[in-house]
C-alpha cells in the first residue's frame, strides 16, 4: 500500500502523495509505477509539466506517532516552498497514508494563520479513517485484517499517541467546524470500494463532511476492495480497466486545481468551476 503523496499541478507542478501500508510496511517505490502513470494522464490532460512528489516516512514500531506526522507535515512544506500558490498542491494518500493527510491538515486547521497555506485540493484513496473501531470488520472479498489493522494502528499510536486523538485517528473528530477548517479550497475527492473493510468509517466522514457544507467528490466502485484505484493497475486486464482509478482522480484534479492553472497559462483571470457537488459515478453504490 502506498505511503503518501502531494500532487502539485502547477504550470511547473508539483503534489504530494502520502503511501499506506498500515504505518508498518511498503515502500513509495512499490508505487512508481502508479505514479508515473499518474503523471502521465495528467501531462495528457492537458497540465504542463505535473510533478509529484512521494513521501518516504518511518515505519513502525520502530518509529511512532508523532514521528509519520511531523514527517507529512515536512513533506508538504518542502512542496510549498516550490509553487507560489497553495491552491495548486494536491495533498493524497492511500491507506495510512491518507490517515497522515487528514491528520496534518486537522493540525494546520488549528492555526488560524495556515489557512493561506491549504492545498487545493485532498484525493484520498481507502483512507483508513479510524485506526481502531468496531466498524472496521472483515468482508469476503477484502484482502485486509481488522485485527491485524487495529494492531498496527496500537503499535503507530506508541506511548505518545491516544487513540481517541484526532490527530493519530482522524475519525475521532466529530467536530464539524473542525473539518471545515481542515478541508482543502477546493475540497476532497474519496475514491474508496463497497466490500472493503474501511468502507462504513469512510462512509461516515463523508457525511460528516457534507454537513461541513464543504466540497465534494464521491467514488465508491460496486464490489471493489481496499485501494482499488492502485491494485487494478497491477490487475486489470486492458488499459481501461488499469487506469479506471487514476483517470477519475485526473479528473477531479482538472476541474478544480487543474481548472485555475489553465487560466493562469492562457494570461486569464482565475475563474473556478462552480464547486463539486457530490457525484455518483455509474459504479458508484446505489
Amino acid at each position: 500500500m502506498v505511503r503518501s503523496y502531494i500532487v502539485n499541478v502547477q504550470v511547473a507542478g508539483e503534489g504530494s502523495h502520502s503511501a499506506g501500508g498500515g504505518f508498518s510496511m511498503g515502500s513509495s517505490y512499490f508505487y512508481i509505477e502508479f505514479l508515473l502513470a499518474w503523471v502521465a494522464l495528467l501531462k495528457k490532460s492537458g497540465l504542463h509539466n505535473p510533478a509529484l512528489f512521494a513521501l518516504e516516512y518511518s515505519l513502525a514500531p520502530d518509529a511512532v506517532y508523532p514521528t509519520q506526522l511531523q514527517q507529512t507535515l515536512a513533506g508538504y512544506n518542502y512542496v510549498l516552498s516550490r509553487v507560489e500558490n497553495s491552491s495548486q498542491i494536491c495533498v493524497g494518500g492511500d491507506s495510512a497514508g491518507a490517515t497522515l493527510i487528514l491528520g496534518m491538515l486537522l493540525q494546520k486547521s488549528m492555526d488560524p494563520n495556515e489557512r493561506r497555506n491549504f492545498p487545493g485540493l485532498g484525493i484520498l484513496i481507502s483512507p483508513w479513517v479510524t485506526l481502531v473501531s468496531v466498524k472496521n470488520r472483515n468482508t469476503p472479498s477484502d484482502y485486509l485484517d481488522a485485527d491485524s489493522l487495529h494492531l498496527y494502528g496500537n503499535q503507530y499510536a506508541g506511548p505518545m499517541g491516544s487513540l481517541d486523538d484526532p490527530l493519530v485517528s482522524p475519525g475521532k473528530c466529530k467536530d464539524v467546524e473542525w473539518w471545515r477548517r481542515a478541508s482543502p479550497l477546493h475540497g476532497w475527492s474519496f475514491l474508496f470500494g463497497t466490500e472493503e473493510v474501511f468502507a462504513p468509517e469512510t462512509r461516515d466522514l463523508i457525511r460528516l463532511l457534507k454537513k461541513a457544507n464543504v466540497d465534494l467528490s464521491v467514488h465508491e466502485e460496486k464490489g471493489s476492495i481496499h485501494a482499488w484505484p492502485v491494485a487494478s493497475l497491477f490487475l486489470g486486464r486492458n488499459r481501461d480497466e488499469r487506469q479506471h482509478g487514476l483517470r477519475n482522480i485526473v479528473k477531479v484534479i482538472t476541474q478544480t486545481v487543474g481548472h485555475e492553472i489553465k487560466g493562469n497559462q492562457n494570461g486569464t483571470a482565475n475563474k473556478l468551476p462552480a464547486p463539486l457537488k457530490e457525484k455518483a459515478s455509474k459504479a458508484t453504490r446505489e
